[in-house]
């Protein structure tokens, strides 16, 4: 059995940007899952975590029903990033305060950077376009956490405690119009949770392949291949797996476009090497 690679959580408080936070952690080479903030924090530590990051999110922390942290994930001994709303829950729940202040900011702000930088913010100029959307903003920070930036809206706008592994910014570091915006990611991920950079692309296929070969075993396979992408990459897959054990059946049911049907059977079996049963239906589903 292969073994599963520890993802970096990204807990969807419902923000626009969950994903991009997402693929922002892949871009540095460190493998990512996005999750439900109503994922029970026992079921989020089973897999395992390397660190988990706190989405932003349209709500109030102070609205009733918003959603809120589980004060129980910051008992578990895992690196912890907020962004935006996953920012004040994190102050919130570690006893700092975060105030409606009425002083929002929305789109491109100046933010400036402390000279006690810390780690998450280190050789970044004294003042940096970021990219903010809040209403709220921390006031306090909790005990333990160094203060190493403000905005005219924001008196507290990136905290951290490295000692516990933890750090947070009030504005949107994985958006292009935050400048820096991805060294501040990588500096989370690569000094503060201490996660090395080994994840490319490639290993999605190498663990993908490496799960189905353990669930067939020795056992045979059929594939219905469309002639679209989706499954011609999961016929790929399962034969770049079991290879012959894997036999597709193609039905040309006379409705797609001009010269697909060749492509299937010629180009793509060609390209691939695959088993290939070829159906001609056209006359039973256009008569």
């Amino acid at each position: 059995m292969s073994t599963p690679r520890r993802p970096v959580l990204v807990v969807d408080f419902g923000a626009q940007y969950a994903q991009l936070i997402a693929r922002r952690v892949r871009e540095a080479r460190v493998y990512s899952e996005v999750v439900p903030h109503t994922m029970p924090v026992a079921e989020m530590l089973a897999k395992n975590p390397a660190a988990i990051i706190l989405s932003g999110g349209p709500a109030s922390v102070h609205e009733p029903g918003s959603p809120q942290v589980d004060p129980e994930l910051f008992a578990a001994d895992v690196p912890i990033f907020g962004i935006c709303y996953g920012f004040q829950l994190m102050a919130r729940a570690l006893g700092g305060t975060v105030t409606p202040t009425g002083r929002g900011e929305f789109g491109r702000t100046p933010l400036t950077v402390r000279s006690t930088s810390g780690v998450l913010l280190r050789e970044l100029p004294a003042e940096v376009p970021v990219w903010m959307s809040h209403k709220d903003a921390v006031t306090h920070a909790p005990a333990g956490f160094t203060v190493t930036a403000e905005s005219a809206g924001a008196p507290v706008a990136a905290f951290e405690d490295p000692a516990k592994r933890r750090a947070g910014v009030q504005f949107h570091p994985e958006v292009a119009h935050t400048a820096c915006g991805q060294q501040v990611l990588t500096r989370f991920l690569y000094d503060i949770a201490g996660i090395e950079p080994t994840w490319t692309p490639a290993n999605i296929i190498d663990e993908q392949v490496a799960l189905i070969r353990d669930q067939v075993g020795d056992k045979k396979v059929i594939c219905g291949l469309s002639g679209g992408v989706d499954s011609a990459v999961a016929a790929a897959l399962v034969h770049r797996a079991v290879g012959d054990q894997l036999t597709c059946v193609f039905v040309n049911h006379g409705l797609l476009r001009a010269g697909e049907p060749e492509q299937v059977e010629q180009d793509y079996v060609a390209a691939t090497g695959i088993k290939l049963k070829v159906v001609d239906a056209q006359d039973r589903f256009l008569d």
